[in-house]
């Protein structure tokens, strides 16, 4: 029996050369066109999620100004200059200073707040990343709990959907002494519906540096469970996410020290590797 020319065209359309034995090649056919037959029902099902997918993901991105256009980057830097100016340091009569020690951390730190990628660009050695949190690391007065609070006011007057509130470590100890809990600093439950809580983007401010028991409350004990809470809130979504940045006096090495004293599994110090940690140099601005 002379090879079907149909048989060898319809196996050509899937890739597959013949193999010449006919009764093979036309149950590997059958296969063939069954496998493509679930493969179009599995689309079906699944379409509509990769859609959704898809369209959260360009929500999310035209909820960002383009910073990658130089007028745009322009525009909102003098913005940011004026609420440094005007809003935070007005009442100490300062004026914000950009120079050597901070200029690429912010503008970094403008890129990023926007999701734009050229933040990766700004230290590409460094390995920073738009997902990942921030942590702000430097010297006593250098500035890092101020830039938080400036580009905080910032994403706020901008309607940015990064936008975080600012606290420091002793509110958050207030609030479990009263509370015994920090719930409002995690998965902010009472401001959810059932059992879906509703946690906040937030910066934590100085960890790490005061210890002392406050009303017989180990603050290090304090700062663990948050850190762990809230990696586990900033996994959750890729396109929703909720980031709990943070500021150190602390290096690198103080910080793995004092955060190893309670956590012999190391899971706190891998923790971290979730933070772009980012270094502020330059002599005390108060």
């Amino acid at each position: 029996m002379a090879y079907p020319q149909c048989l060898r065209d319809n196996l050509m359309q899937y890739g597959v050369r013949p193999t010449g034995n006919i009764q093979w090649d036309q149950a590997m056919l059958r296969l063939l066109k069954q496998r493509k037959k679930e493969e179009a029902n599995a689309f079906i099902t699944v379409g509509p999620i990769i859609k959704k997918a898809e369209d959260e993901r360009t929500r999310a991105k035209l909820a960002m100004p383009d910073l990658s256009d130089p007028s745009v980057f322009s525009a909102h830097m003098a913005i940011l200059e004026y609420v440094a100016n005007n809003i935070i340091l007005a009442p100490q009569r300062r004026k914000f200073e950009i120079d050597e020690n901070n200029s690429e951390v912010i503008r970094f730190l403008m890129y990023y707040f926007n999701n734009c990628e050229l933040a990766e660009q700004v230290f590409p050695k460094r390995g920073y990343k738009l997902h990942k949190n921030i942590l702000l690391q430097g010297g006593v007065g250098v500035g890092k709990t101020m830039l938080m609070q400036i580009f905080s006011e910032y994403l706020k007057r901008t309607n940015n959907p990064r936008y975080f509130f600012n606290v420091s470590v002793t509110q958050m100890v207030n609030y479990y002494s009263i509370n015994n809990n920090i719930d409002r600093f995690l998965y902010n439950e009472r401001e959810g519906k059932g059992f879906q809580g509703c946690p906040v983007n937030l910066c934590l401010n100085d960890i790490g540096v005061d210890n002392r028991p406050f009303y017989g409350i180990d603050t290090l004990t304090i700062v663990h469970d948050f850190l762990h809470a809230r990696n586990e809130i900033w996994a959750c979504s890729e396109y929703d996410r909720r980031f709990a940045h943070l500021t150190t006096n602390l290096t690198n090495e103080q910080l793995e020290k004092k955060f190893g004293q309670k956590d012999e599994y190391g899971r706190i110090i891998d923790r971290f590797k979730t933070y772009n940690v980012i270094p502020l140099s330059g002599k005390s601005r108060r």
